[in-house]
């Protein structure tokens, strides 16, 4: 080749590098090849893609026919099945190694058993039943008013002591009713929060709310509970407005008891709780006096805005400084039975056996916060009682623990003043007068259990209490799903008797006198007291969950609606 050859402009094909082999016709200076070409001679297979079409990886090979069912969406989304999808025989590639479970839910169980069921699965395994409560229009109510309706209830069951596991399946029973099934409360001691998501591809829907302020109310707690039971009751029909506009009622019911009413039963409680400990006549009224200046001094500075924790500490001063003042008298009377008695009206049983409940199921961070509010109301009883035991003894008291050791020899006064504790109680828990009598026997019948145990049967402290405590809660959840209601109302009253009164007293006094060995001893086994009660109560209403099938569908009352609220 020479120099004038090498000059020469090359061609467009000499410049990309693909020269066609010899002996291939071109057409014109233009036309280009590629490597990928098809040799000349070999003849393309039927159906081969032009080079101007693009392929996929995942394109069916030729050759295999696949019968495409015919999309109704113009574009796929991650929701439509794959066209290869048959619900009559679905692949093997969509179903789990071990099978997906069977959900059986059985409608003749209460909401709540239902409700709490599905909270424990995850959400793509829940049930999607249809809404309890019809509509006019197809497309409902707007889902802001029914997760604040829904916020709304479990803001006053939360307020009325109920715990987060029931508060969490009541809320998630009302928006069920309304049609959102896939929602999660979540439910801690000063927050509620949920959360609504139509799908996957949708923006979740939060909302929340702050619970402020608690207050002791069963008879609302009851009415509540019914809103929420109509609400899931497909028989029922209750409207959003209509819901609206009864809570709205509840909110604004009186109390079902009048402010000397609950004066007067915590005298009764604590004189009732000085004849459990040992005392006569004399020591009922004193206690009893001295529970009821303690109780107007707490109305006093709760009116001033003072904390809880000042409250009980000024509450608890008045029966010590009576039981200081009979000894420092002279006056033939059992002293530590009037403290005692005292103590019982102000021992946080309803708090404590709702954080030990809290903490089995799961909630611990509410149960950490109850517990903490228990230890902080028990300290404040410790300071008022200590102060006035510290001055009484500066003055010469001589306070004998054993005076109080001595249980009564007659069972029947014994019943009965278990009895009159747990309906006095009741009436400071301001339940309904119809389950007044029920926790009252409910109350009897765990005193019963508990001397029998203990006196007759000479067994440890804990374990009798223990096993009364369950029978209070197996009976008190039997009751509840008769009724169709919370089961606070059937427990927390009846487990008065059983509270750890006379172990606190005695370790506030040992402490007092100085014998911290001792008084530690003994403010142990009030704890042990207590957590065998917490423990036996939620262990009484699993049982019942478990094993008792209890109210069914055909027993449920025709129309309920609330009687005054």
């Amino acid at each position: 080749m020479t120099d004038a050859e090498d000059r020469k402009p090359k061609s467009d094909e000499a410049r990309s590098g693909f020269l066609p082999p010899a002996g291939t016709a071109v057409d014109g200076d233009m036309s280009t090849t590629s490597e990928f070409a098809i040799p000349e001679g070999l003849a393309p297979r039927r159906g081969a893609v032009p080079e101007s079409e693009t392929t996929s990886e995942f394109a069916v090979p030729d050759g295999l026919d696949v019968s495409h069912a015919p999309s109704a969406e113009s574009e796929g989304s991650a929701f439509t099945p794959p066209s290869t999808y048959s619900s009559k025989y679905p692949p093997s590639a969509f179903t789990p190694p071990s099978g997906i479970p069977v959900v059986s839910l059985t409608k003749d169980v209460p909401w709540q058993d239902r409700m709490r069921t599905m909270l424990r699965m995850p959400v793509a395994e829940r049930p999607a039943p249809e809404p309890s409560q019809r509509h006019t229009d197809d497309a409902g109510p707007a889902v802001p008013r029914v997760l604040d309706l829904t916020l709304r209830i479990g803001e006053l069951l939360l307020a009325g002591g109920e715990g987060a596991e029931d508060v969490e399946a009541a809320m998630f029973a009302v928006c069920r009713s309304y049609g959102l099934d896939r929602c999660e409360p979540n439910v801690t001691f000063t927050l509620l929060a949920i959360s609504y998501q139509p799908s996957l591809v949708d923006d979740p829907v939060t909302a929340s709310r702050t619970v402020r302020r608690r207050g002791t109310d069963y008879t609302r707690l009851a009415a509540v509970y019914q809103l929420v039971d109509d609400l899931s009751d497909e028989e029922t029909a209750v409207s959003l407005e209509e819901a609206y506009r009864r809570l709205a009622e509840i909110r604004r019911n009186r109390h079902p008891y009048p402010g000397w009413a609950l004066t007067v039963a915590s005298g009764a409680l604590a004189g009732a709780a000085s004849v459990l400990v040992g005392g006569d006549l004399l020591v009922f009224v004193a206690a009893a006096l001295g529970a009821m200046l303690g109780d107007r001094l707490a109305w006093l500075c709760a009116g001033r805005g003072l904390p809880e924790f000042y409250q009980f500490t000024v509450a608890a001063m008045p029966p010590a400084a009576i039981g200081v003042a009979l000894t420092v008298g002279h006056v033939d009377v059992k002293a530590s039975a009037v403290i005692t008695g005292g103590l019982f009206a102000l021992l946080p049983g309803r708090a404590l056996v709702a954080g030990v409940q809290d903490g089995l199921t799961g909630f611990y961070i509410t149960a950490s916060a109850r517990l903490l509010e228990v230890l902080y109301f028990f300290v404040g009883i410790v300071a008022g009682v200590l102060l006035v035991l510290y001055f009484g003894v500066q003055l010469g008291a001589r306070l004998n623990p054993d005076q109080a050791l001595g249980a009564s020899d007659d069972p029947v006064m014994m019943i009965g003043a278990s009895m009159l504790l747990s309906l006095a109680f009741a009436v400071l828990l301001q339940q309904e007068r119809s389950t007044v009598m029920w926790v009252t026997l409910n109350g009897g019948v765990a005193w019963v259990v508990y001397g029998a145990m203990h006196y007759a049967g000479d067994i440890s402290p804990v374990a009798s209490t223990a096993a009364a405590a369950g029978l209070v809660g197996l009976f008190g959840q039997l009751l509840s799903r008769y009724q169709f209601a919370s089961a606070l109302p059937y427990t927390t009253a009846a487990i008065g008797p059983l509270l750890p009164g006379s172990a606190t007293y005695f370790g506030l006094l040992a402490i007092a006198q100085s014998e911290v060995d001792e008084g530690l001893v003994s403010l142990s086994k009030a704890v042990a007291l207590a957590m065998a009660i917490a423990i036996g109560v939620n262990l009484g209403s699993e049982i019942s969950r478990m094993f008792l099938r209890i109210g069914s569908a055909e027993k449920r009352r025709a129309a309920k609606r609330t009687r005054g609220f």
